[in-house]
């Protein structure tokens, strides 16, 4: 059995050292047992509240992402569409995981079903790339608005933008759905144990005692020939659109065009600086304990969903200022 040297959004899909399970009696269980953070257990609880924080603060920021967009119509835009594709996104992936996770760490609930750990792996991967689908759109956008500014509205219309939001989820709905369709077909006869608080693909290839070359294989073609067109298609946007920004007559125009796209590249950094830390945790941290692995490797998972409504919140007037003008009079 050979490991997946590969990750999608590092977190779910990339390998880490696992201590080896003694073989066990039983084949395919019907339910598997949830470790959360091996070698922590005593910890749990202390550990569940920098999570359940992220996860209020994750719901609250992309709820007020949503509202906002949908109250006030200034932001009736393909931008804010996109932002509200991406927090809609970000909730499922929490909603996916989270519940299940602060279930084991204040219940110690580890029991878990073989088709919901196979749906939730499945929804795990489908909806990180979905982001990177959202990303590569958003990154369109900016590029319409700032190199063809005169087009923007008559390109990017409202019928395209419904269009490439259903490219979006039928690509990650397509190209995901080998994965849990060969995790079904798996033989299970090692242990039921799995040393995470959620379903990992790299878990269920782990805990595999037959051969999973054929979804290693497709694995990598998903993340050289599909996620690597992502960051090239917006790698080669920005390039257009630092070009176009560094022609402007003046500094403060450049300042105020590229100001436009800090929030896009802040959530692109949120997205691919975890998985960057964790292929390098991968490669050269071999003597790091396991929980170590695991709670990092969690935390850079569900950092991003917490960070996009707060660096959109943060740095988009028009939604900050709706967002002051809208507490503000309810305090009054």
């Amino acid at each position: 059995m050979q490991e997946t040297p590969f990750c999608l959004r590092v977190g779910h899909l990339l390998p880490y050292s696992m201590s080896d399970s003694n073989t066990t009696d039983f084949t395919n269980p019907s339910t598997f047992i949830l470790l959360g953070i091996p070698g922590l257990e005593a910890a749990h609880v202390w550990i569940s509240i920098p999570f359940c924080t992220m996860y209020v603060i994750a719901i609250l920021g992309n709820f007020s992402i949503l509202f906002t967009v949908k109250i006030e119509s200034s932001l009736h835009e393909p931008m804010y569409y996109f932002l509200c594709m991406l927090a809609v996104n970000d909730l499922v992936v929490y909603t996916s995981t989270l519940p299940k996770m602060l279930a084991v760490f204040w219940f110690n609930s580890r029991e878990i079903d073989f088709s919901a750990c196979l749906t939730q792996m499945y929804f795990i991967l489908i909806f990180s790339m979905m982001e990177s689908g959202i990303l590569v759109a958003m990154a369109l956008d900016r590029y319409v608005a700032i190199c063809h500014p005169l087009r923007h509205s008559t390109i990017l219309t409202n019928p395209l933008v419904v269009k490439i939001g259903l490219a979006v989820v039928l690509r990650g709905s397509i190209i995901i759905l080998p994965f849990p369709l060969l995790a079904r077909q798996w033989l299970y006869c090692r242990t039921n144990v799995i040393p995470q608080p959620y379903c990992a693909h790299i878990v269920m290839v782990n805990l595999a005692c037959t051969d999973t070359h054929v979804s290693s294989y497709y694995g990598l073609f998903v993340l050289f020939c599909v996620m690597g067109l992502d960051g090239i298609f917006i790698g080669v946007s920005y390039s257009q659109i630092l070009r176009a920004i560094f022609i402007l007559p003046t500094k403060d125009a450049r300042l105020k065009t590229l100001g436009t796209c800090g929030s896009h590249l802040f959530v692109i950094l949120a997205f691919y600086i975890p998985s960057l830390i964790m292929s390098l945790m991968y490669r050269f941290g071999q003597n790091v304990p396991l929980h170590f692995h695991v709670l990092i490797a969690n935390v850079s998972f569900l950092m991003p969903p917490t960070l996009n409504p707060i660096i959109y919140g943060v740095r988009t007037n028009q939604i900050r200022d709706r967002l002051l003008r809208l507490f503000t009079h309810k305090g009054a």
